[in-house]
């Protein structure tokens, strides 16, 4: 097996130190062992991964099986699963440090740390694990349509140039508004989409539209706790168009996990197509895009997940919870 550790440098603005600790982890990790197939690289602009881990696919031999460790935060996870998901031989695992980690929480904060450790990852196996597909695009955790995502794309942006802290304020800022602005603005709030959803019509005014892979979004646990990344389905959340203060409680229960309300309409399926006649916000993993309709599909066991000893995804625990 050849191991690549493909860095997100920006995740590590202002903290040089700890992308310093990690290159040295993993080259004293490597001096101790027989095989050495192992390399370094640096994704230096948003897709560059994906040109790199099809740079390190031609260089293997068939039957080889490359690790890609995206090490970073949301964005160089979702580059990466976007590398590797056309090459069969390849496994996925993310060493977090990002400000949410929303795929990751699935395993319970307390084990998110696990991840961070390089001599245990590349030790550990991997499991089958279920992905969202729309087009050439794929994404681990949920698509989310409504609900103004313009002020959460703009404040992203700013990410490279502003400090952690002042970044993490502004986020929290823009997750506040996120809420608030939409259930007073008739254009966000009150949207008419044709959806179906494994051939069945769900077409109607909603407010918000959630197609989810994992039970997290920005850091929440959702309404939906028990979906899951491997029994192929995508648990899909419509929440209905209503008075603003009618979605605003909706919308702040929806992201507290409180219970499941009537004005929610909730589906599993395999397929969704979403149309609007005029522009929708989508926010892809840590991907936002703009477009007027949306083809998402459920694709069982598509890629091997890393995870540490002793972690999978816990259905029934969360179900449970």
């Amino acid at each position: 097996m050849k191991h690549v550790f493909l860095f997100d440098p920006k995740a590590f603005y202002s903290q040089q130190w700890k992308m310093d600790t990690i290159l040295d982890n993993i080259g004293q990790f490597f001096r101790t062992q027989e095989n050495q197939d192992f390399s370094i690289q640096f994704s230096r602009y948003r897709r560059n991964a994906i040109l790199i881990i099809q740079e390190e696919a031609e260089k293997t031999k068939p039957g080889d099986v490359v690790r890609i460790y995206a090490i970073g935060g949301e964005e160089i996870l979702f580059d990466c699963l976007n590398g590797i998901a056309h090459f069969p031989n390849m496994q996925l695992a993310a060493v977090p440090f990002g400000e949410t980690d929303n795929f990751l929480k699935i395993f319970g904060d307390k084990n998110i740390e696990s991840f961070r450790n390089i001599s245990a990852m590349i030790k550990s196996a991997s499991i089958p694990t279920d992905i969202i597909k729309w087009g050439v695009n794929y994404a681990l955790s949920s698509c989310y349509i409504g609900a103004n995502l313009a002020a959460p794309k703009k404040i992203s942006s700013l990410k490279s140039g502003i400090s952690k802290s002042v970044f993490f304020v502004l986020s929290k800022i823009s997750s506040f508004f996120g809420i608030i602005f939409p259930a007073f603005n008739k254009r966000s709030a009150v949207k008419e989409y044709s959806i179906s959803i494994d051939d069945a019509d769900y077409s109607g005014r909603y407010s918000m539209i959630h197609v989810a892979n994992s039970p997290y979004f920005n850091g929440k646990k959702i309404i939906v706790s028990e979906a899951s990344p491997d029994n192929g389905l995508l648990d899909i959340v419509l929440i209905k168009a209503e008075h603003p203060l009618k979605i605003l409680f909706e919308l702040r229960k929806y992201f507290s996990e409180r219970r499941r309300s009537k004005n929610c309409v909730f589906v599993q399926g395999k397929k969704i197509t979403i149309h609007s006649k005029s522009q929708m916000w989508i926010q892809l993993d840590s991907e936002y895009i703009q477009d007027t309709s949306i083809n998402l599909n459920i694709i069982p066991h598509a890629i091997q997940f890393v995870v540490p000893e002793g972690l999978s995804y816990p259905i029934s625990e969360l179900a449970a919870s």
